[in-house]
Parts: structure tokens; C-alpha cells; sequence
């Protein structure tokens, strides 16, 4: 796709309907890896330039918040050899990235069971955080060795504790509690979910907070996903009509 096109797709949307918060689990590294007989880390990598498009193609267009399932608590359980080259490719794009995080005024975040990640990739992690902890325009959320239910399990148990500690009445409990209490705290929930690769799950992803989103499968394997598709789909999401239970307007 050529600049010239991809401005005229972006000139169709409306600035003041777009989404706060995109969601996106990005599906299909691997795939697109053996439909070209290559090794699955080639998929990562070239499913990490797909992640630089999508980021500097949301902050290009205003979206104040972007999320993306890179690691799900279950990828654990994959061969060692794919996730050492996972984390060796994790820690190589945090490092590149730094600097375009800093000039497009884009803040770092993180949500999951970080601790479980090697020392390299938490200490990159932490340092890419601090020095862009005081941007504002966009805020990037990368989910790593993430899991909605253990998620939702740590919350439980945050709010119980305050309850038995006298911090927090039972009956007070409310969905703005819940909130406070997830790893997103902080973040509006998201408008938009997008899955690749043509699967119809939500794979334990931001259960709770997907509870009103607008949601969008597309067949295109992640690292096929570029600007011209996002828009596509931005499109789409304008079309839809949110009425979060209530009738259509009249």
C-alpha cells in the first residue's frame, strides 16, 4: 500500500469517534512461519514488525490507549528453544523501540505475571518504562505471561485482604472496585478487540474489561497485518452503533 492510499483511508474516519482503547491479540506468528516452510521465530519476527506498524499507526490517528497479547500465561508451556528465542526477540524490540517510544511522546506499560520473565527482560522492561513514564499522548500495554482468570484470582484476593484488614467493607464492593483492582487499573476499558489468524476465541484476555467491547476476527495472519487493515477495522467499529444494553437511538 502506498502513502498516498493509506492517507486517503485514514481521511475517512471521524477524529471524535474514535476508539479509546484498542485491544488486539496478535495470532498467527507461527502459521505464517510454516506456510513458507521458515522456522516460528521468523513469525515472531516478522509478526514484530507488524507490532511497530500497528503502534505507530494508532498513535498516528489518536488512539490514547493500544494493548497487546504478546505472551498468555499458557505459552509457557511451549518448547524451550521457541520461548528463550521469544524473550531474546521481547528484549531486542524493547531496546530498538525506546527511542520511538520517546519522540512520539508514547508511555510503556506492562500487565501480567512479569516476574516470571528472565531477569534480561524485566530489567530492559523496567528501564524502556522509566524513561517514557512521563509521556502522555499514547500509553502502549504490552500483556506478558498474562492470564485474565489469574488476573481476576489476584483481584479476589487483593479485595479480601482488605476486607479482613477492615480497609475495604464487603457490601461497599462495586464494579468501580473490581476495576481498581485489575492489572488495566488506570485504563479505560477497552472500545475495540481485534483477533488474527482467523480464530473466534478470546483466549483469557482482559475477560472483565472486554465486557462491552466491539470485537473483530479477521483471517489475516499477524504478521500480514498492516495499516491499511487497522484502518479497515477502525472504519468498521465507527459504523457500529454501542448502545451498552440501552434501545437504539431514535
Amino acid at each position: 500500500m502506498n502513502s498516498s492510499s493509506s492517507s486517503l483511508l485514514r481521511n475517512e474516519l471521524d477524529p471524535d469517534r474514535m476508539p479509546q482503547h484498542v485491544a488486539i491479540i496478535m495470532d498467527g506468528n507461527g502459521r505464517w512461519a510454516k506456510k513458507r516452510l521458515l522456522n516460528r521465530i521468523r513469525g515472531h519476527e516478522k509478526g514484530a514488525d507488524a507490532v511497530r506498524t500497528v503502534v505507530r499507526t494508532a498513535r498516528k490517528l489518536g488512539i490514547g490507549a493500544l494493548t497487546l497479547y504478546a505472551f498468555s500465561t499458557e505459552n509457557w508451556q511451549r518448547p524451550q528453544p521457541e520461548i528463550s528465542g521469544l524473550m531474546l526477540l521481547l528484549r531486542r524490540f524493547l531496546e530498538a523501540e525506546r527511542q520511538t517510544l520517546l519522540d512520539n511522546d508514547i508511555r510503556l506499560n506492562t500487565i501480567g505475571q512479569v516476574d516470571r520473565l528472565p531477569d534480561a527482560v524485566r530489567a530492559m522492561l523496567d528501564s524502556v518504562m522509566a524513561a517514557t513514564a512521563g509521556n502522555t499522548k499514547m500509553v502502549l500495554t504490552l500483556a506478558l505471561s498474562y492470564g485474565a482468570r489469574a488476573e481476576i484470582v489476584d483481584m479476589v484476593k487483593q479485595i479480601a485482604v482488605e476486607v479482613k484488614e477492615g480497609i475495604v467493607e464487603a457490601a461497599t464492593v462495586t464494579p468501580e472496585t473490581v476495576a481498581d483492582h485489575l492489572y488495566t487499573r488506570g485504563l479505560p476499558d477497552p472500545d475495540l478487540l481485534i483477533r488474527t489468524s482467523g480464530e473466534m476465541r478470546i483466549s483469557n484476555f482482559l475477560l472483565w474489561q472486554i465486557a462491552y467491547a466491539e470485537i473483530f476476527f479477521t483471517p489475516t495472519l499477524w504478521p500480514d497485518f498492516g495499516e491499511e487493515e487497522f484502518v479497515h477495522i477502525l472504519k468498521n467499529y465507527q459504523s457500529r452503533e454501542r448502545r451498552f444494553g440501552k434501545v437504539p437511538a431514535t
